[in-house]
């Protein structure tokens, strides 16, 4: 931007001298020439000191604004006719190179303070430049009165209010710049009297009043060479607009104002002078228009990045290179939903230097084309579905420093050419199809390379196979490897690179022990992720890299006690085979740590009470390990913390009230415990924030307090599974709104289901997202078996409330629950008759009704679920012909309608049905399958006993009974019983006598 306005400056100057408004030597006539002949006028020198009374001075900014002659100030110009002050340039840029001496220091806002009138006293002044400064206040009305002003730059120095309409009065201004402040504007009429403007800028000024009449004032114009209204809340783009009267427009930008899904008009595309186009973030929908020949041949940018436009790009590639020489330059289409291929006139910009359109849905091939774009410096065509290989030609691109492919269904081999690519730094390779090897020959010339990413999802994994002495020609920076086949020991030529801030080598077939992965590192290493692989050994006590605070070591083999890095700030060690206790100084020792996940251990003991010293641990994972014990009650300190899962343990006791009351805790995972004490009590002091609480498989007890919808209606996550709690379902539990996945299945729960849960906004609406950007994991039972879900468990919805004591009816309401996929309601009391528009839960994949005392028949709006894949409908009173058509002909097993004596199918139904067991049994299904396999092992245990008690009398009769019987035997036995015995005590006596005499042997 300050290139383009100095460029513009020029050409206002060669204007000016064009035009006789004004002379070169009045224009630039400054102090620091010294050539300043007729002298300051005293009434525009007062003026000057009046402004800076009102400003906050004490950095010494202006200083030199002492003595008689004020033309002699920075940044003040006289007229060297006159002495009249023509010209006030103080932006931040040059009032800091003077201050600093220094053009690349930074020194904030160096004026401070208010915009006096007094500076509006300067009646001859045509050029006022006050940008990149902190004026607070409004823009003073008198503005309107400087007639001579030609250039008015006034952005980004924190001026609020309205924009005067009496700037409309400056009828000779050529340059307006009031961007990146907090004014507003209801109207844009004042324009109409700017007819001599050519450049406009307005970004960030608030036009949300002037929106439908914006154009037809920019309209009034003809003169105008750059347009720029970006950011500007205007909601309206004509379509239609017959007479354009600015024909001479050069650049406009309407960039980040939201046109509702509207289409690019035909006229933004029909000026012939236009060199720069900017439509980013606009909320434009549609194709882009076709370019009539001769239109935007002067083009140098089109960036439309971040719409909704779509459709193929082949016309509109073809109508550029129309051009005799097209001049384009920079073209960004990225992150729109643009689909085909690429055309193979894409080589006709030959001009063209940036390219990018990445996050679109391009496919085909990359043209052989693009070896023409000699000049091409960057190449983003990432997240696509682009396929085929690299076109061997890529090594004609000698000027490309950038070229990013990932997340795209390219495959074949990565051509050794690219080795040729001296000026490249990034290559970004990742999420593709790769085959083959790479060796040393692919980077033989990158020699500026310090960005590098590479993975394959191919059955057969690339080799990424080096040398064990190679050193490389560049110093990379960052280095991503990820599903790719490396040599079994740890890549040597790491340790070469000494300006690594991150190494990311995952399952990548290292095995090796941990101790060499980390020798001699950069020591500039920021991050290190060696997760999913088969590293060994004990983790080091202490390290060198002081620098290295992520640390991801995930699914290995790494074993040994859990060590204490001080610097680390994530710790991520899941599946792992540490073990031993959590070290007691873990709070002292790890006072940075921000996440630690220990999940999938064998770590043991209790939680330490000092993990309550990591202050700023925000994520804590210690599931599925052996901890014992109760969970102390000192969380207090962790204020940070908002996830916690100490799921899948040995824990005991009650759920510590400190710890709920965590003002930022979000996530609470506490279930298959053995934890106890009543519900209530854990929940009273529950922190607002909660949006998921999983304290299924313990022992808890008492009833769901009616005050949870109230004051915890973020959950969108509540399993209460397997536990010991009774009472009603709350009504107030519909309060939770945002409630998708409510499971309060294996509780004793009575009563009837509240018909408010058909409102619950969680199972209705898809728009219903959870932000968190961690990764988590939970055990839910769907389709009668226990799954892990991990990041895609906020796309499931499921009501599981089986196994209680629930009567009445099913809720005819629960139909309403559109995106449903799994409702289990088996195993109650439940009567009356299936709701017959239970056909309108089109999204179920599971229904298990079963165990009910459910009559009436089976509801024909079911045929309609097309997902259903699981149903269970057994052991109620149904009657009447089951459907056949749609999904029911995919149902052929007959035991999920078995138990219905008046229910005939197809398919055939058993002749003899069995009667479900009693309900405190556990229902054979396969959810509890796993009680079956706990069955055989209590049959074996019984054996096991069994065998021991009939070992111990056989064996004991036989040598005993034996003894008793035949008294030579007797005899015998006892005879050399003793006689073992005295020899016994001779033995121990010899040798007692014998120590004693060496004792006293020593002694003398």
């Amino acid at each position: 931007m300050a290139s383009m306005k100095t460029t513009f400056l020029l050409a206002l100057i060669f204007l000016l001298l064009q035009t006789e408004f004004i002379s070169l030597e009045a224009i630039w006539s400054n102090s620091s020439a010294g050539n300043s002949t007729v002298g300051c006028i005293d009434m525009e020198r007062e003026a000057l000191l009046k402004f800076k009374e009102g400003l906050d001075v004490t950095s010494g900014t202006l200083s030199s604004w002492v003595g008689e002659d004020c033309c002699n100030w920075l940044g003040v110009g006289c007229s060297n006719r006159t002495g009249n002050i023509i010209k006030l340039d103080l932006n931040a840029q040059l009032l800091c190179d003077q201050m600093s001496g220094n053009t690349s220091a930074v020194c904030g806002y160096p004026l401070r303070g208010v915009l006096s009138p007094s500076l509006l006293e300067l009646k001859y002044l045509n050029y006022l430049n006050l940008s990149y400064n902190d004026l607070r206040g409004t823009i003073p009305p008198q503005i309107g009165n400087l007639s001579n002003l030609l250039y008015l730059d006034l952005s980004d120095a924190d001026f609020n209010g309205t924009i005067p309409p009496q700037i409309g009065n400056l009828s000779n201004l050529l340059y307006l710049d009031l961007s990146w402040n907090f004014l507003t504007a209801s109207n844009l009429n004042w324009l109409s009297g700017l007819s001599s403007l050519k450049y406009l800028n307005l970004n960030d000024v608030d036009l949300s009043e002037a929106t439908t009449d914006w154009l037809q004032t920019v309209n009034l114009l003809p003169s105008l060479l750059e347009l720029h209204l970006s950011d500007c809340e205007l909601h309206h783009l004509p379509q239609n607009f017959p007479s354009v009267n600015f024909t001479s427009l050069s650049v406009l930008d309407l960039s980040g104002n939201d046109f509702n899904s509207s289409s690019i008009p035909q006229w933004v595309f029909n000026f012939t002078s236009l060199t720069k186009l900017q439509l980013w973030y606009c909320n434009l929908a549609g194709s882009i228009p076709k370019i009539a020949k001769g239109n935007l041949c002067k083009l140098q940018t089109l960036d439309l990045f971040d719409n909704n436009l779509s459709g193929e790009i082949t016309e509109f590639f073809q109508a550029l290179s129309e051009c005799s020489n097209s001049s384009l330059e920079e073209l960004y289409l990225s992150r729109n939903k643009l689909i085909g291929n690429i055309p193979h006139s894409l080589g006709n910009l030959k001009r063209l230097r940036e390219l990018q359109l990445h996050i679109n849905a391009f496919s085909g091939s990359i043209p052989s084309s693009i070896q023409s774009l000699s000049h091409l410096r960057e190449l983003q065509l990432f997240s696509n579905a682009f396929s085929g290989s690299i076109p061997l030609s890529i090594q004609n691109l000698s000027c490309l420093e950038i070229l990013s492919l990932y997340d795209n269904k390219m495959n074949g081999t990565i051509p050794e050419s690219i080795g040729q690519l001296s000026e490249l730094r990034e290559l970004h390779l990742s999420g593709n199809y790769w085959q083959g090897i790479m060796t040393e020959t692919h980077f033989l010339n990158l020699t500026k390379l310090y960005v590098f990413s590479l993975s394959s999802s191919s059955r057969n994994p690339l080799v990424f196979n080096v040398t064990h002495d190679w050193i490389p020609p560049f110093s990379l920076q960052y280095v991503k490897i990820l599903d790719c086949r490396l040599n079994p020991t740890f890549p040597a030529w790491l340790r070469t690179q000494n300006e690594l801030t991150e190494i990311h080598l995952v399952n990548t077939a290292i095995s090796d022990t941990i101790s060499n992965c980390l020798w001699n590192l950069s020591s500039q290493l920021v991050e290190l992720d060696l997760s999913h692989n088969n590293l060994m050994g004990n983790l080091p006590k202490s390290l060198n890299l002081s620098s290295l605070q992520r640390v991801y070591l995930d699914f290995n083999h790494l074993e040994g006690s859990l060590p204490l890095w001080p610097n680390v700030t994530v710790f991520s060690l899941r599946n792992n085979s540490l073990s031993g206790p959590i070290p007691i100084r873990i709070g002292q020792e790890m006072s940075q740590l921000v996440e630690l996940d220990l999940s999938d251990n064998s770590l043991n003991g209790s939680i330490p009470s000092s993990i309550n010293g990591l202050r700023v641990l925000g994520f804590l994972r210690l599931s599925n390990n052996h901890f014992s014990g109760n969970i102390h009650n000192h969380w207090q300190g962790m204020l940070d913390l908002f996830f916690i899962d100490l799921s899948r343990n040995y824990l005991s006791g009650g759920i510590p009230s400190s710890m709920c009351s965590l003002p930022y805790l979000s996530w609470l995972q506490l279930s298959n415990n053995n934890l106890s004490g009543n519900l209530s009590l854990g929940l009273k002091f529950l922190s607002r924030q909660i949006s998921t609480l999983d304290f299924g498989g313990n022992r808890l007890s008492g009833t769901i307090p009616e005050w949870i919808g109230e004051r915890n209606f973020s959950i969108k996550i509540l399993s209460l599974r397997g536990n010991m709690l009774y009472g009603k379902i709350p009504k107030q539990l519909c309060g939770l709104t945002n409630i998708h996945v409510l499971d309060l299945a294996h509780n004793n729960f009575s009563g009837s289901i509240p018909t408010c849960l058909g409102s619950l906004v969680g199972y209705i609406d898809s728009n219903v997202v959870d932000h968190m950007n961690i990764p988590r994991y939970m055990d839910l039972v769907v389709k009668g078996r226990q799954y892990e879900y991990n990041d895609e468990i906020f796309l499931v919805k499921i009501m599981d409330f089986s196994r209680n004591n629930l009567s009445g009816e099913i809720p005819a309401e629960l139909t309403s629950l559109t995106l449903l996929n799994s409702l289990n309601l088996s195993w109650n009391q439940l009567t009356g008759k299936i709701p017959e528009n239970i056909g309108s839960l089109r999204q179920l994949e599971t229904l298990d009704l079963s165990s009910n005392h459910l009559s009436g028949h089976i509801p024909p709006s079911m045929s309609s679920m097309t997902f259903l894949s699981h149903l269970n409908l057994s052991y109620n009173n149904l009657s009447g012909q089951i459907p056949s058509t749609n999904q029911f002909q995919t149902f052929n097993d007959p035991s999920i309608y078995e138990g219905n004596p008046y229910l005939y199918g197809p398919p055939p139904l058993p002749t003899s049905l069995s009667m479900p067991r009693d309900r405190n049994a556990e229902h054979k299904d396969q959810e509890d399958v796993h009680v079956h396999n706990n069955g055989e092992d209590q049959f074996e245990k019984l054996w096991f006993y069994l065998s021991i008690a009939l070992g111990f009398i056989v064996g004991f009769w036989v040598v005993c009974g034996s003894l008793l019987i035949k008294k030579s035997w007797r005899h015998t036995y006892f005879c050399f019983a003793e006689k073992m015995k005295d020899r016994l005590l001779v033995v121990i006596a010899l040798n007692m006598a014998h120590l004693q005499r060496k004792i006293q042997a020593e002694r003398h």
